[in-house]
C-alpha cells in the first residue's frame, strides 16, 4: 500500500488491488467453487449466493487475514478490525442475487456504514474486500459504483440507482482474476448486469471495526482449530478490547 492508495480510496471509496490473489490461491479457491456449484447450483440457475465459506476449506479460511489485503484494512478501519461476514455470488447471465439497484451512499448516515476523516486519517465502516475468481473484463458488468458518494451530503436520487444503463458518473469496476476491490459500504454501489463470457466469480469478505457489527451473527473460532491468534480476534463479535484484554 502506498500513498496513492490512500488518496484514491478517500477520494473515490474505493480501489483495486491487482494480484491480491496468488495463482495457486486461485486455482485452489475455483476448485473448491466448482465442487459447490457443481453439488448446489442447477445448470439453468442464471446465479447463485453461498454462505459458509469458512466451513469449506483452509484455503477459504486463509482469506481472513489475507497478506496483500490487512495493510489496506488497517489503514481504512482500525489496526483491530473484525470480519464480519462473508459470501460468494456466481452470476451466469443478466442481475445478480440482489438484482442491479445501486445501494449505500453517506446520506442518509448509517452507524454501521459510514466513512469519515479525523485527526490525518480514515475511519470507514462496514468495508469489502471482493476477490475476482475470475477475470472480470470492461463490458462484462461486475462491481457498479459511484465514485466520491461516500462522502456526498444529499440522498442518491431513486430515479438513477437502476444499472441496466450506466449513468456518465458511474463506475464499473473492472479486473483481472486475483484482483480485489476494496470499497466502503458508505460508497454507492451495486452489480451490474452480467454480460461477460462463463460466470462471475466474486468471494465477498466484509469486515467491520471491532466495537460494531452489520450482521446479526457472528462467527465461533473454535470451529476452526487451524486459525492462528491473529484470526480468532479477527472473527471475535463485536467488543470494546479495552487496554490489556
Amino acid at each position: 500500500m502506498n500513498d496513492h492508495d490512500l488518496f484514491l480510496f478517500d477520494l473515490q471509496g474505493f480501489i483495486t488491488v491487482p494480484d491480491a490473489l496468488s495463482a495457486a490461491q486461485l486455482s485452489e479457491l475455483n476448485a473448491i467453487l466448482d465442487e459447490h456449484i457443481a453439488h448446489d447450483v442447477p445448470t439453468d440457475a442464471t446465479n447463485h449466493r453461498f454462505g459458509g465459506l469458512l466451513d469449506w476449506s483452509p484455503a477459504y479460511r486463509a482469506l481472513i487475514d489475507q497478506p496483500t489485503i490487512t495493510p489496506y484494512l488497517e489503514a481504512f478501519i482500525n489496526r483491530q478490525f473484525r470480519l464480519d461476514h462473508v459470501y460468494a455470488d456466481i452470476i451466469r447471465s443478466g442481475k445478480g442475487p440482489i438484482g442491479t439497484r445501486l445501494h449505500g451512499g453517506a446520506t442518509p448516515f448509517d452507524a454501521a456504514q459510514y466513512y469519515h476523516y479525523h485527526n490525518g486519517r480514515m475511519y470507514s465502516g462496514l468495508t469489502v474486500v471482493a476477490y475476482n475468481l475470475r477475470d472480470v473484463n470492461p463490458g462484462d458488468g461486475g462491481t457498479g459504483c459511484v465514485p466520491g458518494s461516500h462522502k456526498s451530503n444529499f440522498a442518491y436520487p431513486d430515479d438513477w440507482r437502476d444499472t441496466d444503463e450506466l449513468q456518465p458518473f458511474m463506475r464499473a469496476v473492472t479486473g483481472p482474476a486475483g484482483t480485489a476491490v476494496i470499497f466502503t459500504e458508505a460508497l454507492t454501489h451495486g452489480t451490474l448486469p452480467w454480460r461477460g463470457l462463463g460466470e462471475r466469480r466474486t468471494v465477498f469478505f466484509k469486515y467491520s471495526p471491532f466495537p460494531l457489527s452489520w450482521s446479526a451473527g457472528y462467527f465461533d473460532a473454535n470451529r476452526y482449530p487451524d486459525l492462528t491468534e491473529r484470526q480468532k480476534a479477527i472473527l471475535e463479535a463485536p467488543n470494546a478490547r479495552y487496554r490489556g484484554r
